[in-house]
Formats: C-alpha cells, sequence, structure tokens
C-alpha cells in the first residue's frame, strides 16, 4: 500500500516537472493597441488557436495613453510590450528615428496596399482606417458627397470635428484637409459655425443624437453604430482621409518569435478576414469588405487617398493644432 503511494506521489512531482516545462517553453506575447476591444479580442482567440505555444496578452487604451505607458517604460528600463499596434503613423516614425523598433519585413507584406510603406522594415501597416462624412440620416434627407457640401447652411452650426490636439486620428484628418484644402477650408467650415468637439467618438455620438447633423467620422465607430440601430450614414467624398494602422515589434523583446508570428498572423488572409469583420478596411485585396458596411475597396481607397508628408506633420504638429484651435475658437 505504501508502495502505491510512494508511486503515485512520483508520479504527481513529475507531472508537476513536466507541466513547469511546458510553462516555461511557452512565449509570452504583450501587445499594445488603440483597437477596439472587440477586435483585438477576435484576432488574439484566433493566433493563440493556431499558436497554442505562445501565451498572449494585450493592452488596449488611446494611442497617447499608450506612448505615455511605453515613455515611462523605456524611463523605467523595464519595456513589457513586445508589438505596438496603433493608428497613429508620426509615433512610428519618431520610435524609428529613437531607435525604438525592430525591423522585420513578414513574407505577408508582399500582398499590402496601403498610402504608407517604410521601405526599412520597421513598421507595416495591418489596417487601413478611413473616415468619412457621417451624417444623421432623420435630420439630412439628401447625403452629403463632397467636403464642399458640408458648407452648405443646411449644415451650418451643425458640422463637428474631433478636437486634434486629443485625438491623434483628428489630427492626422485636419492635416490632410489643410494639405489638399488649404486654411482657407477650416475657415470656410468655421464660418458655417463647426464645431469643435472632443474625441472621434464623441461627434459620431453628437451626430447620432442629433447635436449635430454631420461630422468627420471613423469608418469603425460609425459603422458599429448604424449595426446597433443608429440613424446614422456614411459617405466618402472623392478625396479619402485614409489613415493606416501600423503594426511594429519593440526592438529588445525576449519573445522576438512571437512577435513576428503575430506580425505574420495579423497580415495573413485570415487576420485580414477578422479585421474587415469589423467595420474597417483590410490592407490586402483578396480580402472582401462585407457589403453592410458601405466601405471603399482597399484599393480604390489608396488610389483616392489624400496625400500627406508624415515626417513634415510631426514638425508641424504643435503649430497646426494651435492654428486650427484658434481658428475655431474665435468669436
Amino acid at each position: 500500500m505504501k508502495k502505491i503511494a510512494s508511486l503515485g506521489v512520483v508520479l504527481a512531482i513529475m507531472l508537476s516537472f513536466n507541466a513547469a516545462a511546458v510553462a516555461a517553453d511557452k512565449q509570452k506575447l504583450v501587445v499594445y493597441t488603440s483597437m477596439k476591444e472587440s477586435l483585438i479580442g477576435k484576432l488574439r482567440d484566433a493566433f493563440v488557436q493556431k499558436y497554442p505555444d505562445v501565451e498572449f496578452d494585450y493592452y488596449s487604451a488611446g494611442a497617447g495613453k499608450l506612448m505615455a505607458k511605453l515613455a515611462a517604460e523605456r524611463e523605467s528600463g523595464s519595456i513589457a510590450v513586445d508589438v505596438l499596434w496603433t493608428s497613429e503613423i508620426p509615433d512610428f516614425y519618431q520610435l524609428k528615428d529613437q531607435g525604438v523598433l525592430e525591423p522585420y519585413v513578414s513574407e505577408e507584406a508582399k500582398n499590402i496596399v496601403s498610402p504608407v510603406k517604410d521601405p526599412d522594415g520597421y513598421f507595416t501597416p495591418a489596417r487601413l482606417g478611413t473616415l468619412g462624412i457621417t451624417y444623421n440620416t432623420k435630420a439630412v434627407k439628401e447625403a452629403p458627397k463632397s467636403w464642399q457640401d458640408v458648407l452648405d447652411q443646411r449644415f451650418k452650426g451643425a458640422f463637428g470635428i474631433a478636437n486634434p490636439a486629443l485625438s491623434g486620428t483628428a489630427y492626422v484628418s485636419v492635416s490632410m484637409l489643410v494639405s489638399t484644402f488649404g486654411w482657407e477650408y477650416i475657415n470656410q467650415l468655421k464660418a458655417n459655425g463647426a464645431k469643435m468637439g472632443q474625441g472621434s467618438g464623441q461627434v459620431v455620438d453628437d451626430t447620432a443624437s442629433g447635436d449635430l447633423k454631420a461630422c468627420i467620422g471613423v469608418d469603425y465607430i460609425t459603422t458599429e453604430k448604424i449595426q446597433k440601430g443608429a440613424n446614422l450614414g456614411l459617405v466618402f467624398p472623392p478625396e479619402m482621409l485614409v489613415i493606416p494602422s501600423p503594426v511594429a515589434i519593440i526592438k529588445g523583446t525576449k519573445n522576438l518569435t512571437a512577435a513576428k508570428e503575430f506580425v505574420d498572423f495579423l497580415l495573413s488572409k485570415e487576420g485580414q478576414v477578422i479585421i474587415a469583420s469589423s467595420g474597417t478596411l483590410p490592407i490586402r485585396q483578396d480580402v472582401d469588405v462585407p457589403k453592410e458596411f458601405g466601405l471603399v475597396p482597399p484599393e480604390e481607397a489608396v488610389k483616392r487617398a489624400m496625400k500627406v508628408d508624415y515626417l513634415q506633420m510631426i514638425k508641424e504638429k504643435e503649430a497646426l493644432i494651435q492654428k486650427f484651435s484658434e481658428v475655431m475658437r474665435a468669436n
């Protein structure tokens, strides 16, 4: 009886050692992302199913908060993140310049269509964020078709733009509008009573509630609300606001293999199908965009994308935000 008990103890010890060995062999992956929880959650579940040897964790927050967190970790000398994925392209150029990123060109990168690509492979577009004119379908009977249309009397005092000082997406959008149409267009918006809101989500909420008739709206924020029954429509003028969302590996990561596997997965057809199903554009032409979202195919969006110099945008950020705020807050 004692021998049987002893054998059981030995087996239990052996099993615990094996479990510990398996846990030790597991790669850990930490992703910081500004993507919505529902999207990154689906991607995580599909990724760990394909790579069960990887322990996956993520932290989802606004890009500004993520950059502050990364800066604090760099200052302390203890960086927790392995992969960064946001929609703030200027941040990636700065991190590249500061030597924070690990170059990696995925085999899947050859399938990408994007208005922005890093030739050195320090970051890779993984999604095409698009912004159009979100409008309240009850208040607006005839949908606007161009950026000039929102200067009409029918949108007087009822068109919103998120504050570029609070929203990186709004900052890039304003910069693109200025680059394409000049400051005269911003002055015309103000003359027609356009309002500066808070974040990108808030101006869409205000449009859905009827406080605004229309706004510059992010694709997935708008489509998600439409699916939930909001009285909203989304149109894309000929000149499109297209903002790629880059993914990059942090230099010095101890989980380089897992980080590369995640980038590969994110850019793969399987990963991009998940992205397309969330109401935003994939970066591959071989992935269908669900028709119910009313989005433009990625290759067409790239052709219609407003041109912008991101390196120049970085230099002009403070000046542009200050000037935009002065115009919009002027009496």
